[in-house]
């Protein structure tokens, strides 16, 4: 019954209770005036020569995304295309928390709570809204249809700042099933991409009696006793009986631990010593962010970092990914 009332209240675009707040992403025009003179007026990094190879993102690459953030990309067709889905914040464990929630006009719909991960933002999901939650209309088998909940991580884009340290995984997870039941779903089940997929097994764990099932899409296998950033001062015996297939997986697990982990050990250690610059320089969060999103195309990899938008402008991402 609970579940019924939330879904009718959301059917009619008001709040559920006073809990829960209604919401709609409208940056002002001088906020994006202040971002393109901040993108116009770019201080460049020099870069020695040979530091395109191997010293981090170079800088002609990162002066390409900044040309095509200030000069072609168009914040007002995402802003309409994220506000085509109802939004809400609500406040939990005593920050704030944004999200979309996509309901299926399918009566028998499971609900689904989706997390992103970092560097990411809920836009990582707008493409499989429709289908998700209207299958129907999509071609698809209307019997396979979700009620969608997906929310901003704590201290991304319109959810936070948090208040203090420690949201990590679990304390997310946490939130996440208070969002859940304040929403009236009793069953429901979790989706995850990157850090959303430590978060939705973190939920299947506290809440085993209303997480029907966990769903990842991104969780590293790693050989025993290892880590994902820290590159073993030699490999174990055992490996080298590896077949062909898995040592070429190992030797790409190698790079990355030598060679792409910085970012994790910077925001590890010392997360707020990085959020004074990334919360200052549109130009330098968007070098900090194509480290490991590079390869996206520029349209997706600057939606994707929404914070110089949010009007509490983070930097970082505050949550306590570590």
């Amino acid at each position: 019954m609970k579940q019924e009332r939330a879904r009718q209240a959301i059917d009619e675009g008001i709040a559920i209770d006073e809990q829960l707040r209604m919401f709609r992403i409208e940056v002002a025009d001088s906020e994006l005036v202040e971002l393109h003179n901040r993108l116009t007026g770019v201080r460049w990094a020099p870069e020695p020569v040979g530091g395109a190879d191997g010293y981090g993102v170079s800088r002609a690459a990162v002066q390409d995304l900044v040309e095509h953030w200030r000069d072609r990309y168009n914040w007002r067709s995402w802003e309409a295309r994220l506000n085509e889905h109802p939004q809400f914040t609500t406040t939990i464990d005593g920050t704030n928390v944004h999200f979309l929630h996509g309901r299926s006009p399918e009566p028998d719909s499971v609900p689904l709570v989706l997390s992103h991960g970092w560097p990411g933002s809920v836009a990582e999901f707008l493409d499989i809204i429709g289908p998700l939650s209207d299958p129907r209309r999509h071609g698809l088998d209307p019997a396979v249809a979700f009620d969608l909940v997906i929310p901003s991580l704590p201290g991304f884009g319109w959810s936070g700042p948090t208040p203090d340290t420690g949201w990590g995984p679990r304390r997310i997870a946490r939130a996440w099933a208070t969002l859940m039941r304040r929403l009236g779903y009793e069953r429901y089940g979790a989706v995850g991409n990157d850090w959303g997929a430590y978060i939705s097994l973190e939920l299947g764990r506290i809440a085993p009696g209303e997480v029907v099932g966990v769903h990842v899409t991104q969780l590293p296998s790693l050989p025993d006793g290892e880590s994902m950033y820290f590159p073993p001062t030699a490999d174990a015996p055992a490996l080298a009986e590896l077949s062909p297939g898995d040592r070429k997986v190992l030797e790409g697990l190698r790079f990355f631990q030598r060679n792409l982990g910085a970012y994790y050990h910077v925001q590890a250690q010392q997360p707020q010593t990085l959020a004074h610059a990334l919360s200052d320089s549109p130009a330098g969060l968007l070098a900090w962010t194509s480290q490991v999103m590079g390869g996206l195309e520029p349209d997706v990899l600057l939606t994707q970092r929404l914070d110089p938008l949010a009007d509490r402008h983070g930097g970082l991402g505050a949550a306590d990914l570590r």
